[in-house]
């Protein structure tokens, strides 16, 4: 299977969920144009209250739709924007990808993956106990988080749903992800 965009969010006011969108413009260095989290330095208000001169590594944030029929077999519904993604895709092991892969998206943009989305209570609030679902434990024991990775913007461009993702893994070794 060929790893594609089946959604693309933004939301330029705070808000948990993002609104689905026909296409979204990337821009390098920025992240999604219109979109609150848009921006050169840290734009999460968690980030922020702790150095908001610290860089923005959260620009752009992709979840794989795969997650939502995962979570649908625990009781949860959840759809495109709804865990406040900008892009969401199916066919790719977006949390199996190390720190520096390239994401070749659609005609012209490329996003470079940052680390994995550290997930809040925020979840619980849109619904009660998915974040349990999208935060849980391996068989050793260590915690893995599902909900989505972080990117920034290395080339800009338009993005829509059908778009082809293309990924190119950085030099070796490769670094997993952690939470940024």
């Amino acid at each position: 299977m060929s790893a594609t965009v089946t959604a693309v969010s933004s939301n330029g006011e705070y808000s948990f969920t993002k609104p689905n969108r026909d296409s979204i413009t990337l821009l390098a260095g920025l992240g999604v144009e219109g979109d609150i989290h848009a921006g050169v330095t840290v734009k999460h208000r968690s980030r922020i209250a702790q150095d908001p001169t610290q860089p923005n590594l959260r620009q752009v944030h992709l979840i794989h739709e795969e997650l939502f029929a995962e979570v649908a077999d625990a009781g949860f519904e959840v759809a495109p924007g709804a865990l406040g993604e900008n892009i969401t895709t199916r066919g790719i092991d977006l949390l199996g990808l190390p720190v520096g892969t390239l994401l070749h998206i659609g005609e012209a943009a490329v996003v470079e993956v940052t680390g994995l989305r550290n997930p809040c209570i925020q979840i619980d609030a849109f619904q009660d106990g998915l974040l349990k679902q999208v935060v849980g434990r391996d068989e050793a024991g260590r915690i893995v988080h599902k909900a989505g990775i972080m990117s920034v913007v290395r080339e800009g461009g338009v993005v829509r749903p059908g778009d082809p993702v293309e990924v190119r893994l950085p030099a070796e070794p490769h670094r997993p992800l952690e939470r940024v």
